[in-house]
């Protein structure tokens, strides 16, 4: 059971980068990789251990971030998933956090949804962070091996995870990659992400990443 497709749209991140006021930015080369192992329960259910290393420059003020992330995910129907997962973020410098996960995906031709919601535990902090996650996009398959896709997913902070913090839109991700089936088991991605973080007390941080994929199903 093959549950997950990464899809989204390059005209719906035009108009939503065109939506947000302009602000001055900081820029930064990023380094994104995404290896994830995924076996079927039954014709509708099944795991994935999604793991992501994410190399930044500490020059810019930037932290390493490493994550693993258990996956449970149902299939609804042929174009309806329903997921969640627990995830254990490790930061460096930065204090660790833990991610409880929900989310839901569906396919409308070439069209890709998903909404998502997270719920986040800084350690130490003792509160609860709460954001929501909305995701649009297009995929497509170019012959029996390739994929293309691009999407659109905004952040918005409904509750900070420490007291006087950002909340309301808070960022900005897009992506445009192609994706190969190297075999029945095998699926790799290259992907361009770009990240956009809005900072109410100083510039935006914007990250530019290579997001390699590398998923096996068994």
């Amino acid at each position: 059971m093959k549950m997950k497709y990464i899809g989204g749209a390059g005209l719906t991140a035009a108009a939503m980068v065109a939506a947000v006021p302009a602000h001055a930015a900081d820029e930064a080369f990023e380094f994104w990789l995404n290896p994830s192992v995924s076996v079927d329960l039954d014709d509708d259910t099944g795991v994935e251990l999604e793991t992501a290393q994410r190399f930044r420059s500490a020059a810019d003020g930037r932290v390493d971030t490493y994550f693993a992330r258990l996956w449970l995910n149902q299939a609804l129907s042929e174009d309806v998933t329903l997921g969640g997962a627990v995830e254990r973020r490790i930061n460096d410098v930065v204090s660790d956090e833990t991610r409880l996960m929900q989310q839901l995906s569906t396919r409308h031709g070439l069209l890709r949804t998903r909404l998502r919601l997270e719920e986040r535990f800084v350690d130490g902090t003792g509160r609860m962070g709460l954001r929501l996650q909305p995701r649009l996009g297009v995929a497509m398959r170019l012959d029996d091996r390739w994929g293309f896709y691009t999407n659109a997913e905004l952040f918005f902070t409904l509750k900070s995870t420490s007291a006087g913090g950002d909340d309301g839109l808070t960022g900005l991700r897009t992506q445009i990659g192609v994706s190969y089936a190297a075999s029945d088991n095998l699926a790799l991605s290259l992907t361009y992400l770009r990240q956009h973080d809005f900072e109410d007390a100083g510039p935006d941080e914007v990250g530019h990443a290579p997001l390699v994929g590398i998923e096996y199903s068994f």
